[in-house]
This record gives structure tokens, C-alpha cells and sequence, in this order.
């Protein structure tokens, strides 16, 4: 189950929202056909990506 939280600037998030991110971040990742696991490739072009991604939003 995915829950969504939109939290403004300046807005703090509550303590309800804090203890089930807390609660979700121990929870084993669950893999499916929607969702497969990365190939050790497929992981590395994919970090590769995201450096590329984050230089250009610096640039910006």
C-alpha cells in the first residue's frame, strides 16, 4: 500500500506521519512483475542516470 503526504514549505510533518515513515523504512522491499529487481547492469546505468540528472538540475 502506497500513502501519499503533501507537506508545504515551512510546514512540519506530524508525529503520526514521522512513526509510519519510520515504520515503512523497516519494512522489507517487496518485488513483483510490476516492479522487478535491477540487474547489477541495469542498477549502474540507472545511478548513472540519476548523477547526469542532478549535474544539470545544478546548472539550472
Amino acid at each position: 500500500m502506497t500513502r501519499t503526504f503533501t507537506i508545504k514549505d515551512g510546514q512540519a510533518p506530524t508525529q503520526e506521519q514521522l512513526e509510519e515513515v519510520k515504520a515503512a523504512a523497516k519494512r522489507e522491499i517487496q518485488f513483483d512483475e510490476d516492479s522487478p529487481e535491477l540487474s547489477p547492469a541495469l542498477y549502474k546505468a540507472f545511478k548513472c542516470s540519476i548523477a547526469q540528472r542532478n549535474r544539470k538540475k545544478k546548472k539550472a
